[in-house]
């Protein structure tokens, strides 16, 4: 059985760039979970879904936040499970301060780290760690690169038409 993804983001103006990473969860074929929670606002409810993510059969947690962006901290100190943070764009830094309260974790307590609003990298990360123990997921997962390549020579040839045609 495949495990499930959570997608945890500190706010819910956090969805409109969130919604790329379910969406391309839902296109890979993996379970997942959406919820709004915060390290501040909603601290022992945060814990609490961290704490139990292993038993509710999540394998990998997403966390989206900006500006202070504790949530991915918050939720890797409360789980072993691997936590991906998303840092995201706005506030005074334009999302500087959220990348690095996002990538500076002390040890033992690590936080994978995509891009600034790399939500849609952070499903495929994710998927590529559930893909460790399931082999259909890493047969779609491959099927899927595949396709990238195609595409990419497809437009390579489209280009080398225009330039011949120059």
């Amino acid at each position: 059985m495949i495990r499930k993804v959570a997608v945890i983001m500190g706010s819910d103006s956090d969805w409109p760039v969130v919604k790329g990473a379910c969406a391309q969860l839902k296109d890979l074929g993996i379970p997942f979970e959406a919820h709004i929670l915060s390290a501040h606002r909603t601290p022992a409810q945060a814990a609490a879904f961290a704490k139990g993510a292993k038993e509710a059969g999540f394998g990998v947690i997403l966390c989206a936040a900006g500006m202070a962006a504790h949530l991915a901290g918050a939720f890797a100190a409360n789980t072993t499970l691997p936590v991906i943070g998303i840092p995201m764009k706005g506030g005074t830094m334009d999302g500087l301060d959220a990348l690095l309260a996002t990538v500076q974790m002390p040890s033992g307590i690590p936080v994978a780290t995509v891009a600034l609003n790399g939500a849609k990298n952070a499903a495929w990360l994710a998927a590529q760690i559930l893909a460790l123990s399931d082999e259909q997921l890493a047969a779609r997962l491959e099927a899927e690169r595949v396709k990238m390549g195609d595409e990419i020579a497809a437009k390579e040839a489209r280009l080398q038409q225009e330039i011949a045609a120059l």
